[in-house]
C-alpha cells in the first residue's frame, strides 16, 4: 500500500493541473506545453485512478471544511 501512496498524490496534482488547463482552454487562452502535457496525461489516465484522485480531493476538502467549521461554529461548554 505504501508504494501506491505517492501515485495517488501525483494523480491528485495532475488532476489539479488539468483542471486549471481546462478552465484556460474554455476561456480561449493559449495553453503552455506543461498544461497541454497535463491534459494529455489526464485523458490517458484510467477511469478508476481519476475516481480515486477526485474522491481523495473531495474527501480532503470536505474533511477540512468540517473540521474548520466545527472549530469556528462549535459550541464550547460553559465552565461552571
Amino acid at each position: 500500500m505504501s508504494e501506491q501512496t505517492p501515485e495517488i498524490f501525483d494523480d491528485l496534482y495532475l488532476g489539479l493541473q488539468a483542471g486549471g488547463a481546462l478552465r484556460k482552454q474554455r476561456r480561449g487562452e493559449e495553453l503552455t506545453e506543461q498544461e497541454q502535457a497535463a491534459l494529455g496525461h489526464w485523458h490517458r489516465l484510467s477511469v478508476w485512478r481519476k475516481v480515486v484522485a477526485v474522491g481523495a480531493f473531495a474527501l480532503g476538502t470536505f474533511g477540512l471544511g468540517f473540521t474548520v467549521g466545527g472549530l469556528i461554529f462549535g459550541r464550547r461548554r460553559a465552565k461552571a
